[in-house]
């Protein structure tokens, strides 16, 4: 066990230890593990379980846009909670069984505002649950490794987002999409499970023995510069959609000259390899960061996740040009999913780091459910391309906020 993993009651601990790879650290990385890997099979079948419901490329906007907006509310209350040391593993194992109940709930809905509903419960329990597993994990190394150890977070969450469209896959070649989204329950516990076990206990600082801010106090009492960076990261939300779009864009493109099951497998395929270049890059990413700039390389993710966004409203209905997409998206998440964190726990203190983590979540989702319901609207409405391009301006708008941004007074 860590030097670090003591009781939220125990004395306090004066640093965290000088490895970055403790038990705690594993723990966590399994448990995220195991849940990306249970909601990417859902996620992966969720375009099909909504098409044969007969609900519009809107719907599918909705059901991400409102799910995220309800999970940005959720990781405010959670940041909240996160700054009490003794809550974290708690919240951290209820937020886990709800996403997994949610996404086993797919496997028995009727109508596609059933799956509206399911998947909002389970992105609430996943907002909950992140600020504590994000202040446990930036507590849990020294400062010099933060990038690698959410790196490696974010390696392991991607492993299940690329085991998941792969079990996807396999499920649906031998049983209906339905009856696949109930098999979603057994890696869900075991996240539920890894956490309650193995995630590292919060560390008591002095600064904890106060009695813990307000809900509103504890955001108003963050740093300026970092509330400037969450105002880049917000920025950048408004055009960063559910990657469930980019799914629906290559089915359809594909459709016309390979069919529609095979439009369907080729996507789920796609979806697999920029989920494979997501794990691929996500520790190299916090590496990298952890021995240069945090801010210039997030900045240059989001600019290039602007160019791949106008790309996917030109490019044509070519397997390859797709994958080539596909797999630089997969390499820009990598590195804001791990820099914004990391960038972040640089910029807190350690006794606000809960309420700072949630409310850069909350800054993140309440983006996220503008740019999936947007575009989804605008898909429907105007034109694909129309929906593409309203992303591309808003994605690169945040990352040359972020250059300019002075993020230290």
């Amino acid at each position: 066990m860590a030097q670090n993993e003591n009781p939220g009651n125990s004395a306090p601990s004066p640093r965290p230890p000088q490895t970055w790879l403790t038990r705690g650290v594993l723990g966590i990385g399994f448990t995220s593990l195991f849940s990306d890997w249970g909601h990417e099979i859902a996620t992966a079948l969720l375009p099909t379980l909504l098409a044969g419901l007969g609900a519009p490329a809107a719907a599918l906007g909705l059901v991400e846009g409102v799910a995220d907006g309800l999970s940005s509310f959720a990781k405010a209350v959670g940041g909240w909670l996160a700054d009490r040391p003794a809550l974290r593993r708690p919240i951290g194992v209820i937020g886990y069984s709800l996403t997994g109940l949610s996404t086993f709930a797919f496997g028995f809905v009727q109508v596609w505002p059933q799956v509206l509903g399911a998947r909002a419960v389970g992105w609430m329990g996943r907002g909950i649950r992140g600020p504590s597993r994000d202040v446990l994990m930036a507590d849990a190394v020294p400062p010099q490794s933060l990038g690698r150890a959410f790196g490696f977070e974010r390696a392991m969450d991607t492993l299940g987002a690329v085991l998941g469209p792969l079990t996807a896959m396999f499920l649906v070649s031998t049983m209906s999409v339905a009856q696949a989204m109930r098999w979603t329950l057994i890696p869900g516990t075991l996240a539920a499970f890894c956490f309650g076990t193995l995630a590292p206990r919060a560390v008591q600082h002095a600064a904890h023995a106060a009695r813990p801010a307000g809900f509103l106090a504890s955001f108003r009492g963050l740093p300026p510069g970092f509330v400037r960076f969450m105002a880049a990261v917000f920025l950048f939300g408004l055009g960063d959609f559910a990657p469930t779009l980019l799914i629906l864009r290559a089915a359809a493109l594909l459709a016309p000259s390979h069919g529609a099951v095979a439009a369907a497998t080729y996507s789920i395929a796609l979806y697999t390899f920029h989920n494979i270049c997501y794990a691929l890059c996500s520790f190299p990413a916090g590496a990298l960061a952890d021995r240069g700039n945090k801010r210039g390389l997030l900045a240059a993710s989001y600019l290039l996740a602007a160019a791949t966004f106008a790309g996917f409203w030109f490019v044509s209905a070519s397997v390859l040009g797709l994958g080539l997409l596909f797999g630089v998206a997969g390499v820009c998440v990598a590195a804001h999913e791990t820099l914004e964190k990391a960038l972040a726990a640089d910029l807190l203190p350690r006794e606000s780091r809960g309420s700072g983590f949630g409310a850069l979540a909350t800054a993140k989702g309440i983006g996220d459910f503008f740019s999936s319901s947007l575009v989804g609207i605008l898909w429907s409405a105007v034109s694909p391309a129309a929906g593409f391009a309203y992303a591309a301006v808003f994605t690169a708008a945040g990352g040359t906020l972020l250059l300019t941004a002075r993020l230290r007074d």
